[in-house]
């Protein structure tokens, strides 16, 4: 019989470590479906979407792809008075419909880096798709007029900084799992 104390502190670390996985990895399977699909599912590709249907809508209504930069960059949706004031008067914090998208995205984003942070089969699989969505962003941004915006390419980027932090983030915990192995034999 292999109880603690016929094991050594390092082979014990290293089964404690190996039911943990595998009892977080049954965890995962029972899980909620739902959960699962949010763990796959790479966030930033609603505000995509959102500017997908904008930009393809509008095109296909007929308007210009300068009227919609002109439109998302412009016009406003609504306006904060600010406690500074300009000539007497307080100053008007305007906010536009790009800047709206800007502001869900970077909420996204943050939701999408604590994720990245999990390591298994799903966040192999946002990575992918996050990839995914990068590429879809780049050949979109480069080649239809439409999506030349400063908006779009923040979101752009987003995408970039969601990629380049979930394969960081994998590299970096499998070197650590790797040390730790090494350490404990």
């Amino acid at each position: 019989m292999n109880g603690p104390e016929n094991v050594s502190a390092g082979e014990y670390a290293a089964l404690s470590r190996l039911r943990r996985r595998a009892r977080d990895g049954q965890t995962q399977r029972e899980g909620n479906p739902m959960g699962a699909i949010f763990n796959i599912f790479p966030l930033i590709l609603v505000p995509v979407l959102i500017y997908n249907i904008w930009a393809f809508g509008a095109t296909a209504a007929g308007t210009t792809p300068e009227d919609l930069r002109n439109v998302m960059e412009a016009t406003k949706w609504f306006s904060v008075p600010m406690a500074s004031q300009e000539d007497g008067r307080a100053v008007q914090w305007i906010v536009t419909g790009g800047d709206m998208l800007i502001l869900l995205s970077l909420v996204l984003l943050f939701i999408e880096l604590l994720k990245s942070t999990s390591t298994g089969t799903a966040a192999i699989f946002n990575h992918a798709l996050s990839m995914l969505v990068f590429i879809i962003c780049l050949v979109e941004f480069l080649l239809h007029p439409a999506f030349a915006t400063t908006v779009f390419f923040l979101i752009l980027v987003m995408s970039l900084l969601d990629v380049l932090a979930g394969v960081v983030v994998t590299i970096i915990s499998a070197r650590r799992d790797v040390e730790f192995d090494r350490g404990s034999h």
